[in-house]
């Protein structure tokens, strides 16, 4: 009888809970939600609460909460979260000093207890976060990957079918480069049922809805006191569900650069197709001038970071 899938999540806060009861409702596998000590009881209460919406609403998952990396064991799929959150007046850089010691700790943590599973992080800075995940836990990076571009893609679909007043299914958009303020939505690669956007918004209305995108955490930030949690999961769980399922989608993610779009070394925002194999194929796309000096902003600024990162 074959076993369920196992999908462990590293840190049980806003956005750990959310995937943990999405990836149950979805029952796409068993759950654990692994915190530090402390918050052991966090997890241990919002696996519990999972369980019992099981029971309610008829889905079949088990869902376990500890701070033991043993129980990560033999997972398929890795989603990393730990780490602190932004808050107002916070650049996800900001973040770096503090969150890197955590995605460290966790890193060979994964390493030693999960060395073959699909590891996506989500974590802040991510291309910063992502990039020092591979390099501690040294796997390859078909299976280290970082959720961004689904999320930053969302926003952007979401913003312009508001704008233009269509449905958003019928917005189809991209969103390449670091997840950051020098993100690189791609208006030649963005259409509304087929049609290029630049026909059917004037150049004002874009540019806003390019800029709000950009800012679209800190928006969020700021109403709410802290990060996004629902998108950034529901992006993480596209993600996991396309390996877990071998669908082959074509899905926007930080991913490890060997060549492609001219960079090596480094992880930013691509469409990458995922199946059964983790990263599968990068998929390089022809790019306007504007939007090939907006990308090279972008990837100056990932390395800032990085180059940052190593003398922490």
């Amino acid at each position: 009888m074959p076993k369920r899938k196992k999908i462990s999540l590293i840190g049980a806060g806003n956005i750990g809970g959310e995937l943990a009861a999405e990836i149950a409702r979805r029952e796409l596998g068993d759950v654990v939600l692994l915190d530090i000590p402390d918050k052991a009881g966090v997890a241990k209460g919002k696996a519990l609460d999972i369980m019992q919406t099981c029971a309610l609403e008829g889905f079949d998952a088990n869902v376990v909460g500890t701070s033991d990396y043993a129980d990560t064991a033999n997972s398929d799929v890795v989603i990393v979260t730990a780490g602190v959150p932004r808050k107002p007046g916070m650049s996800r850089d900001d973040l770096l000093s503090i969150n890197l010691k955590i995605i460290r700790a966790v890193g060979e943590n994964l390493k030693k207890h999960a060395p073959n599973a699909l590891v996506i992080v989500i974590s802040n800075p991510l291309d910063a976060m992502v990039y020092e995940m591979k390099k501690v836990t040294g796997f390859s990076r078909t299976r280290v990957l970082g959720m961004a571009g689904a999320l930053d893609s969302a926003r952007f679909q979401c913003f312009l079918a508001e704008a233009a007043g269509v449905s958003v299914k019928d917005v189809n958009a991209l969103v390449l480069g670091g997840h950051g303020d020098t993100m690189v939505p791609c208006l030649s690669y963005t259409t509304i049922k087929g049609t290029p956007v630049t026909q059917l918004l004037p150049k004002d209305k874009l540019d806003a809805m390019v800029q709000r995108t950009r800012a679209g955490g800190g928006e969020i930030v700021q109403l709410m006191g802290t990060s996004a949690y629902y998108a950034p999961a529901s992006g993480a769980i596209s993600m996991a569900e396309s390996y877990l399922k071998a669908q082959r989608r074509v899905i926007a993610c930080a991913a490890f650069l060997e060549g492609e779009y001219g960079y090596k070394d480094i992880y930013m925002g691509v469409p990458v197709v995922i199946g059964a194999e983790g990263l599968e194929k990068v998929i390089e796309i022809q790019l306007s001038a504007e939007e090939k000096q907006m990308l090279e902003a972008s990837a100056k600024a990932v390395r800032e970071l990085i180059e940052a990162s190593a003398k922490l």
